[in-house]
């Protein structure tokens, strides 16, 4: 079964410095990773799936389900559209094909420095982790609307409540 996306290109396109002619196929996987990877850590596994039935039912309407269709626009999409970027940023210029990988050059434009890719890839992670502690804060005071939220057990992925990424530690 496919996962259910949480926003589309054009939620991505339109709230991102990703332009509109980049292909769709170029980062719509990166969204998927993204919401797999980041968005089910703040969520836990219970809620996430709870998402993904109202999507595939098609009942995350602010008519059926106003509290979690609020949660998710409000909350979970910004953060999602920050950690896709955070995500697809590293990888935007380069192509794997039969004949190896290669990195984009245009005529007209200049290639971004590894020093500039980080400071976007810094900038967006910046975006997200505000938008990650904007949705914790919500749902510390609102866990009541949502029973999923609490409701993990045994492997399922219990909610983070950190939302600051430190770096890695070696």
């Amino acid at each position: 079964m496919a996962t259910p996306l949480f926003i589309n290109r054009t939620d991505l396109v339109r709230n991102s410095i990703i332009d509109g002619n980049v292909d769709t196929a170029k980062f719509i996987y990166f969204i998927k990773i993204s919401q797999t990877i980041h968005i089910q850590n703040f969520l836990g596994t219970e809620l996430y799936q709870k998402f993904e039935e109202l999507i595939t039912a098609g009942t995350l309407t602010d008519v059926d389900n106003p509290n979690y269709y609020n949660l998710m626009v409000t909350y979970i999409q910004p953060m999602l559209i920050w950690y896709a970027q955070v995500d697809y940023i590293p990888f935007a210029a380069y192509q794997i094909k039969n004949g190896g990988v290669f990195k984009h050059t245009s005529e007209n434009s200049e290639s971004a420095t590894k020093e500039e890719l980080d400071y976007l890839v810094a900038k967006a992670r910046e975006y997200a982790e505000y938008y990650t502690r904007r949705f914790i804060d919500y749902m510390n005071f609102n866990q009541n609307l949502f029973p999923e939220y609490y409701s993990n057990s045994n492997d399922d992925i219990d909610p983070s409540q950190d939302a600051i990424f430190n770096g890695w530690v070696l």
